[in-house]
């Protein structure tokens, strides 16, 4: 097991790693050919031609609209049909079910799938990681006007009792109601006791703001910056304050998929992972991919509110500008998309620490029975990306408390707010 990342590497070390991983020696000893006829022919072809990837309208599914959009699939001898959907349950059911081959997911959905909580159970499988950071948590003007602007002055507010106050997140096993549980929590404030919360979908936070259903929300981007520029709210705390480089998106489907259909979800894994590092390549890649993005198929708002945090340059709504070095990132060097084992094991000492979780789990064996990190191998060394050394990785969060995979039954319960 690595420190921070075996985290505390250089990128020039974490490269050089990388680079003997995804040597020649990799991909002979995985069985592949070279990028440029493992699609040809043979045994390596994927089995299915198009896979439909569900998607909702976040800035976080643009690798998997670029690798579309921009013909890395056909790179790889298939067609991405990105499909918007409505919501994190609207996508839950249709992975469920097959009508989606794979999807742009929330982190801790797909865990709380395979384990049955938040919906039906069926074994499911991470592929890769889509990216880190770019989540925020906004309240509302009327919070700003009550004195409430941050963490400690939120707390104050909500000790006074005048009344119930509401927040909102996506999904209940989802990332983004770790992120604002965990913030409130380090706060002071107990989620399950102290405050209502709700789940609406990103696309109508703003909306549902605007009348008044919640006080504040937790919710990827672009829609934290649409309640700045419309004016009803504004930015707390963002998700890399909570967790630096925190899991965000993964590539999600079920284990029948991968089971039965190998080399296409390789496929797709290097598709979206060529698509990961075009858009982090430069600035203007990131401002094309917004504009793209923007389109009505796709997140359906004005470029300018995408590109904005997409590049890094943030506002906050209450008069501060400036630029975030821990922005969004997809791709990073290759740090982004590795499946990392301790990521997803997060995931389940929160789901254990706010009562999702009933009964005891074997934390490790359920990473490694979702988290597809022998095929991600495959498509890193395929792709030259270069991989960690360790599966597990290491990070202080917010309130200090160091998260490295370790001892994860004693870190669930080591908290002292929880259900």
């Amino acid at each position: 097991m690595t420190e921070k990342y075996d985290a505390n590497l250089s990128r020039r070390s974490f490269l050089k790693q990388g680079a003997a991983v995804s040597s020649a020696a990799a991909v002979a000893a995985s069985g592949l050919l070279p990028a440029t006829s493992a699609w040809a022919a043979g045994s390596d072809k994927p089995e299915l031609t198009e896979v439909n990837i569900g998607f909702i309208p976040l800035t976080d599914c643009s690798s998997v609209v670029m690798a579309s959009v921009m013909g890395f699939d056909k790179k790889y001898g298939i067609k991405i049909n990105p499909t918007k959907e409505a919501s994190w349950a609207g996508v839950r059911d249709k992975l469920v079910n097959g009508e989606l081959h794979a999807a742009h997911v929330l982190y801790g959905l797909i865990y709380g799938v395979h384990l049955g909580i938040g919906g039906p159970k069926k074994d499911m499988a991470n592929l890769m990681t889509l990216n880190n950071n770019g989540q925020a948590i906004s309240l509302s003007n009327e919070m700003r006007d009550k004195g409430a602007i941050d963490g400690p002055s939120l707390a104050k507010l909500i000790a006074k009792k005048d009344k119930e106050y509401t927040f909102a997140q996506t999904f209940p096993t989802g990332t983004h109601a770790m992120w604002l549980y965990y913030w409130l929590a380090a706060n002071g404030i107990n989620p399950m006791k102290d405050v209502k919360t709700i789940v609406v979908p990103p696309p109508q936070m703003v909306a549902n703001m605007r009348v008044g259903n919640m006080d504040g929300f937790c919710v990827g981007e672009p829609w934290n910056q649409r309640a700045i520029i419309d004016k009803i709210g504004f930015t707390a705390t963002t998700t890399q304050d909570i967790w630096t480089d925190h899991p965000e998106k993964i590539l999600g489907t079920t284990a029948e998929f991968v089971q039965k259909y190998p080399n296409t979800a390789r496929a797709m894994i290097c598709a979206i992972l060529e698509a990961s590092m075009w858009i982090d390549t430069s600035a203007a890649n990131r401002s094309k991919t917004a504009e793209t993005i923007s389109a009505k198929a796709y997140v359906n708002t004005d470029t300018d509110v995408i590109r904005s945090r997409m590049i890094g340059q943030y506002e906050n709504g209450l008069g501060k500008t400036w630029s975030e070095k821990n922005y969004m990132k997809f791709y990073n060097d290759g740090t982004v998309n590795f499946p990392y084992l301790s990521d997803g094991m997060w995931f389940l000492t929160q789901h254990k620490r706010w009562g999702l979780l009933k009964g005891e789990v074997d934390y490790l064996g359920v990473a490694k029975k979702i988290n597809q990190i022998e095929l991600y191998k495959q498509a890193a060394a395929i792709v030259k990306a270069p991989i960690p050394k360790s599966d597990m990785r290491s990070s202080k969060l917010i309130d200090g408390v160091v998260w490295d995979g370790k001892d994860p039954k004693k870190y669930a319960e080591s908290f002292k707010i929880k259900a």
